[in-house]
């Protein structure tokens, strides 16, 4: 018996699979590729834009079910891969070449533990397979080597004296704390603050990255205005309690970044709940749903509520953030959800501008 199975049978069938996000096809989405015909077994790659796309599993399982419902085919292989889209020309750019997605976390004031989720999310997206760094614009209070276990480290220099990243954890990270005492406070006036900030954005090795998150100090000051003048900022996440007073200046800084004409990605409530291990019990410590109020009045998505967990003050003192010291933790799966949804909303932005702000992440955390 002749089989009839062709790459555009599979094609067609293959059409029946959308991508939640972007709305489409991945066929015409140009996601399949390299077809391979032995017999009735069907073999193809679909390659995402990002490694840590959310709807991975589901859209392979859809690829199966589609083919394998063709005549003639015994069997199916699918093969997941991943091309991070990046920012238009990036390997050739002025600043940051080779740095496909430049994301900066913010937050309209301090408290917030904005740079705890920076560290978090970076290691995050590093287990889901993406190439990330991770800078420290805190020029004052840098915290990142003591939540990476790398006080006293000091970062080697290349031969073009250019600053190379340290690596902890799979993240290439940069702070002023590898250049200082951290003994000795930095007192610089705002000038100074701006030249350093442009000599990690100009002068650091980076090499190539998927993502380079900016942990931006609190507020919205010089340090924020230079480093949205300097980097072509990719997109940008607020961090956020469940507070009032939390929420008005999260409202500034989102603000901030529409004005500069910087994508907001969405918005991260941060001390969400508290989880009791014990009881089982969640107790609203702080209130909640104050993001997600701002979210819909503001319309930017809600990437994520994360728990308060007193695990993440141990974990970061030891210099392993909690997604590295304790993976199968709720807090730690937590931070998996929001850093897949943060790539997400940059693939579609990078993609599909338009739909930058069309979708809005949810799931149950509640004593899950």
């Amino acid at each position: 018996m002749t089989n009839n199975l062709t790459e555009q049978k599979v094609l067609e069938a293959l059409r029946s699979v959308k991508d939640p996000d972007l709305k489409r096809d991945i066929v015409s989405l140009g996601f399949v590729k390299n077809i391979r015909i032995d017999g009735g077994r069907v073999c193809f790659d679909v390659e995402l834009t990002t490694p840590a796309c959310p709807v991975k599993d589901q859209l392979k399982e859809d690829c199966i079910r589609s083919v394998r419902n063709l005549e003639g085919v015994s069997g199916v292989e699918v093969n997941m891969k991943s091309d991070v889209k990046g920012r238009a020309s990036f390997e050739t750019a002025k600043v940051l070449p080779g740095v496909r997605n430049i994301i900066a976390v913010a937050s309209g004031k301090g408290g917030v533990g904005k740079s705890t989720v920076a560290a978090n999310l970076a290691v995050a997206l590093v287990k889901a397979g993406a190439k990330v760094g991770l800078l420290d614009c805190d020029i004052y209070g840098p915290s990142m080597p003591l939540m990476f276990g790398l006080v006293g480290r000091k970062p080697e220099v290349t031969s073009d004296e250019r600053i190379v990243p340290i690596e902890a954890h799979g993240v290439h990270v940069m702070s002023i704390g590898f250049l200082t005492s951290d003994k000795t406070p930095v007192i610089w006036r705002g000038p100074m603050v701006h030249q350093m900030i442009q000599q990690f954005l100009t002068r650091v090795a980076w090499g190539k990255l998927d993502y380079l998150i900016l942990d931006l100090p609190p507020g919205t000051g010089d340090a924020q205005l230079t480093l949205t003048q300097t980097a072509e900022l990719s997109g940008a996440v607020i961090v956020t309690t469940p507070q009032e007073v939390s929420l008005v200046d999260a409202r500034k800084g989102l603000q901030m970044f529409e004005k500069v004409k910087v994508p907001v990605l969405g918005i991260i409530e941060n001390m969400s709940y508290f989880s009791c291990p014990d009881c089982g019990k969640v107790f609203e410590i702080f209130g909640r749903g104050g993001a997600r109020k701002i979210s819909e009045e503001l319309n930017v998505p809600l990437l994520g509520e994360i728990p308060i967990d007193p695990a993440i003050v141990e974990t970061g003192d030891r210099g392993m953030p909690m997604v590295a010291a304790r993976p199968d933790s709720l807090t730690a799966k937590v931070y998996g959800i929001v850093a897949r949804a943060i790539a997400a909303q940059m693939s579609i932005a990078n993609m599909k501008p338009d739909m930058a702000k069309a979708v809005d992440f949810q799931w149950k955390t509640k004593g899950a």
